[in-house]
């Protein structure tokens, strides 16, 4: 998923998030967790559909198979990248709540500089992930990343690479390769010439016409037209290499240290109870652990990224500064 810059919408838009008996927790529950909800809402900060709302609804049916929660329901708040769902959860009075989130959100919260911060509320879980890849035309001279990087180096803005919008995963991973070719913070921004569009039919449309240099974007976003020899890719952006491009080499295995993913997970509002985060967490972790999960995995073609607890927190915490130094060095925040 990538951010979406829509027009603010105004912060104070109150949400329906109280619903009688939220508080309730029992022990116990038909999914054989530790504890269960009785009712849990799960706030989407995006319209219907997208990559969050999808999590959600998929945490909301699978939750209430394995018996983790009574009941649980689904309110999308669109608007801002994500921003204004952040805005309500981070102060929420109802501790039994979920907000989908992820990195597009953690760049987000910087371009759009929201007073609202990922900081002020109470990570629960990472979920899930997708790779980004490198493409290029199937024209290109490009054989390797070392080819582009070097292209870059040489003649700068004359070399176009396109992806989402501004300030998204894509545009992030491409001010990193640079940052990792050793080129200086001071020199990217006045390097990297990047192309950004709302949709992914649109820069797939300018690689396949030759408009571009190179795209950025999801592995599913491109496995296709890789596979057809349509476009070629240079290298994925996880720790391993992904089943539906087994010959493309990571970043790291090309000589970048980079990885980077496009993940999701959850976070509960801020200032809750010890009690009632450990109830979420649970939760999540059975949830995570669940058949009814897994096969929504495998049917979503999502990458298992489970991450909770105080792992979640140190994650979250070196992501959240790591992508502030590269929007920085890309000249979109100061």
């Amino acid at each position: 998923m990538r951010v979406m810059r829509t027009g603010a919408a105004p912060v104070g838009i109150v949400l329906a998030l109280t619903l009688a008996g939220c508080s309730a927790l029992e022990a116990g529950g038909g999914g054989g967790g530790d504890a269960a909800i009785d009712e849990l809402s799960i706030v989407v900060p995006a319209g219907p559909g997208g990559g969050w709302d999808q999590t959600g609804r998929a945490m909301q049916a699978d939750m209430q198979e394995a018996g983790l929660v009574g009941n649980a329901t689904v309110t999308n708040v669109d608007g801002a990248g994500g921003t204004v769902g952040l805005a309500n959860i981070a102060n929420a009075t109802d501790p039994n709540t979920l907000l989908v989130m992820g990195l597009v959100m953690v760049g987000a919260v910087e371009t759009n500089e929201s007073q609202a911060r990922i900081e002020h509320t109470t990570p629960i879980a990472r979920l899930t992930e997708e790779q980004e890849v490198i493409v290029v035309p199937a024209e290109s001279p490009y054989e390797t990343v070392d080819d582009l990087v070097e292209d870059i180096t040489e003649n700068g803005k004359d070399v176009s690479i396109t992806g989402g919008s501004a300030g998204g995963t894509d545009h992030i991973l491409a001010g990193m390769l640079l940052q990792a070719s050793g080129m200086p913070s001071e020199h990217i921004q006045n390097k990297l010439n990047y192309i950004a569009y709302s949709g992914g039919g649109e820069s797939l449309a300018a690689l396949l016409g030759n408009n571009v240099s190179a795209g950025i974007s999801g592995v599913s976003e491109y496995a296709e037209q890789v596979a057809a020899g349509e476009l070629r890719a240079l290298a994925v952006s996880g720790e391993e290499r992904v089943d539906a491009l087994p010959d493309t080499p990571t970043l790291t295995e090309a000589g970048y240290d980079v990885v980077l993913t496009n993940w999701r997970g959850v976070v509960a509002p801020g200032n809750i109870e010890d009690a009632d985060k450990e109830a979420l967490t649970t939760a999540v972790t059975e949830l995570a652990g669940s058949d009814a999960w897994k096969a929504t995995l495998e049917e979503k073609g999502w990458d298992d990224a489970f991450l909770a607890g105080d792992e979640f927190d140190t994650y979250l915490e070196g992501n959240i500064t790591e992508i502030q130094v590269v929007l920085q060095d890309i000249g979109l925040v100061k």
